[in-house]
């Protein structure tokens, strides 16, 4: 009788009291780091009950927020209680796709529009192609992912040599940075995920190569169609699968410049990172690129499988033997915007807010 009573109450508190529930995988990848970053946010600005979850099972009115559109479509939106209100995540997609599930979430998107209250996602490229599909522009709010300026920030030059030296970079080398999962599955990663451009990213490294004397550094899972590539080309490199996103800062600070070759993107965080890192970024122009790079002023946007273009605004950073210090200290600038604070109170002003009066 006391456990019914205690159950009833907590019943009636449930719909007094609304609380955000952010749904993540189980993995500790991209998206339960965004989860932490935006709850943690929102109950200290706000006072909000927030948290992450990878079970939904038996919320009932409450904000649920799936961090990724793998969680909520093709026909998982089915499966949630029709009292809570829900958000989710589109992060990119392409009908293009040759991949049969990545197709079915797109099919399966316009009834999934149809019960959600907000389709949330990073950048005004995907916006434009969600509102192509058939999405109404009322539903799709712009938010863009955040970073860390704790966690990615620059170091002085002593600390810069002294991790290099550490992960064996032959000094006088030139080192660039691909921090990603770019093939398919999560073991060795033969296969490329041509979504992410490995293919794009061997060829301008190849290119450059033949110019200056190249170090890569690789740090993510499934690197092994890069690595293999690489090696026949005689590049020398490193590989780190980090499986704690905390210690990734410390790679940034090892990098003379970061390259984006991907052909589409949510992001990539790696554009933000980089700039918080004080690491000069050439990217193609997928996700938020546009939005936050102002090319030639804290950064460089090149043509989706553009292979002469990356290489040729590389080459304007690394021919810079006093460092582009424009760009970096323009970039610095450009960050400070986009810290998970600022951006969390996008989510709570945007959207969260708007649920939690009704």
């Amino acid at each position: 009788m006391k456990n019914m009573l205690r159950f009833l109450r907590n019943e009636k508190l449930s719909k007094r009291l609304s609380r955000i529930y952010y749904v993540v995988e189980n993995a500790n990848w991209s998206v339960r780091w965004d989860g932490i970053y935006i709850t943690t946010n929102i109950e200290n600005l706000f006072g909000v009950k927030s948290r992450i979850v990878t079970d939904f099972t038996g919320i009932r009115n409450q904000i649920l927020h799936y961090g990724s559109r793998g969680l909520y479509v093709p026909h998982k939106w089915k499966k949630f209680d029709k009292s809570n209100k829900v958000i989710f995540t589109w992060f990119h997609g392409n009908k293009g796709d040759p991949n049969p599930q990545n197709l079915a979430m797109i099919e399966d998107l316009p009834n999934a529009a149809n019960i959600c209250e907000f389709i949330h996602t990073t950048n005004n490229k995907t916006r434009e192609r969600l509102i192509e599909w058939g999405i109404p522009r009322e539903k799709i709010i712009v938010i863009p992912l955040g970073v860390d300026l704790n966690l990615f920030k620059p170091v002085n030059q002593n600390i810069k040599e002294k991790i290099r030296k550490e992960i064996g970079i032959p000094e006088g080398s030139l080192c660039i940075g691909s921090f990603q999962k770019d093939g398919v599955g999560w073991g060795a990663g033969d296969e490329p995920k041509l979504v992410k451009g490995p293919g794009v990213f061997c060829d301008a490294v190849i290119e450059l190569a033949k110019m200056y004397p190249l170090y890569v550094l690789l740090i993510g899972p499934a690197r092994g169609y890069v690595k293999k590539r690489l090696a026949e080309a005689k590049i020398p490199f490193y590989h780190k699968y980090i499986k704690t996103f905390t210690d990734i800062p410390k790679y940034y600070h090892a990098l003379d410049i970061y390259l984006v070759t991907s052909r589409d993107e949510g992001g990539p965080k790696a554009i933000l990172e980089s700039m918080a890192s004080g690491i000069p970024i050439v990217t193609t122009d997928v996700g938020m690129a546009r939005d936050v790079v102002n090319h030639g002023k804290n950064g460089f946007i090149a043509e989706i499988e553009n292979v002469d273009e990356i290489v040729k605004f590389t080459s304007k950073v690394l021919n810079d033997q006093e460092k582009p210090s424009g760009i970096i200290s323009n970039a610095l600038e450009t960050v400070k915007i986009y810290s998970w604070k600022n951006i969390a109170r996008l989510y709570h002003e945007k959207m969260y807010s708007k649920l939690l009066s009704k």
